[in-house]
């Protein structure tokens, strides 16, 4: 398949300093309240308004990991590393602000560093680093991952 006909890219065609911007989600009540079904998370600072009204943020606030989760189908969604990717390998999270039922996230991904493989040259390692903003301009959450993809047709 040509460059022309294919979405996504190989690693040998992402730079160090390449920059993304994600499309935006709308965090939602559904989100919340699936998110701690589905991972047993139901401390009340997610589930209970009345507790976290009492608490610095004021009310309910979102998992920090559905946060992350987000972020990682945002950068999905972009479909660069579809049909490229091999392997996803680790991540780094920090949770710096509050995302809040009703915030719309988006997210600046960065690449950190895209390395061929010695041994299995076919192959390499893309480090992006993750930067989740909301409607303010308020920084919500950072982190990297590095994913194994294959480096050229």
């Amino acid at each position: 398949m040509s460059k022309e006909n294919r979405t996504f890219r190989y690693l040998s065609e992402f730079k160090v300093g390449d920059v993304f911007t994600t499309a935006a989600k709308t965090v939602t009540e559904t989100d919340v309240v699936l998110f701690a079904g589905i991972t047993w998370d139901l401390n009340p600072i997610h589930t209970d308004q009345t507790y976290a009204e009492k608490l610095p943020f004021k009310g309910r606030i979102a998992h920090g990991l559905l946060g992350s989760s987000i972020a990682c189908g945002l950068w999905g969604k972009m479909g660069l590393v579809d049909g490229s990717a091999i392997a996803a390998l680790s991540t780094e999270w920090k949770f710096v602000g509050a995302i809040k039922i009703g915030d719309t996230i988006h997210c600046e991904i960065e690449v950190l560093s895209c390395d061929q493989s010695r041994s299995k040259p076919d192959r390499g390692i893309l480090n992006i680093g993750y930067k989740i903003i909301n409607q303010d301009g308020k920084l919500c959450q950072t982190g990297s991952m590095a994913t194994m993809l294959k480096w050229a047709e």
